[in-house]
This record gives C-alpha cells, structure tokens and sequence, in this order.
C-alpha cells in the first residue's frame, strides 16, 4: 500500500508493506513501513529492485554461514580445532557476515 498516510493510515497499517509518501520525512510519523520522500518517488521501482536483491544477499550469507560452520564443526569434531581457536574464529565468522551483507548491499546500491 503506497499512501500518504493521513486519511489511509488505517490501511498503510494493515497492509503487508506500506509506504507513506511525504514532503517532509522528519516531522512526519504514520503507521507504515517506510516514509519517502515525496522527490523521490520516481524512484520506487529501483527501491524495490534493490529490496529484492537484499533479501538474495542476505540468503546468500545464511548460505556462506552455514558452510563456515559445517567446515568448523569437522575440524571441531575431529579434534584438529582447539577451544582457543574456535573461541577466536565465531566473531570473525559473525563480522565476516556483516562485512559481506554491507558491501554487497552498498554495491547494489551504487550500481542503481
């Protein structure tokens, strides 16, 4: 639902995804998902496009994830990966995750 989230806020609540379209974002607060900005509603489409392809990245990392895990849990398991090690690789598996969703993302972005 696309409103401007006045006299169809009721709606913009209910719906799956709602996005209120405003000429001034900072002093305005409806019951939606996203506030745009009014210039830049032309851009809706790419919007969109780069949502969908937001949610390949963030599969994709799920995907990355578990294959790091399931290779560190056969090291772990057979004994070749000790505690100290293991307690050093889980947050560089968690910030290796984050650095791939943000650059991926950031050059999706740019590419709009």
């Amino acid at each position: 639902m696309i409103g401007d989230g006045l006299n169809d806020a009721g709606a913009l609540a209910q719906s799956n995804v709602g996005i209120s379209i405003s000429e001034d974002v900072n002093v305005f607060s409806p019951a939606c998902d996203a506030i745009l900005d009014a210039n830049l509603f032309i851009k809706l489409p790419d919007f969109l496009i780069l949502a969908n392809k937001t949610i390949s990245i963030i599969k994709a990392s799920f995907i990355l994830s578990l294959c790091y895990n399931v290779i560190g849990m056969y090291f772990a398991l057979t004994g070749q990966l000790t505690p100290v090690v293991a307690a050093i690789l889980m947050p560089l598996s968690s910030i290796s995750i984050v650095i791939f969703v943000t650059v991926l993302t950031n050059w999706f972005s740019k590419k709009l």
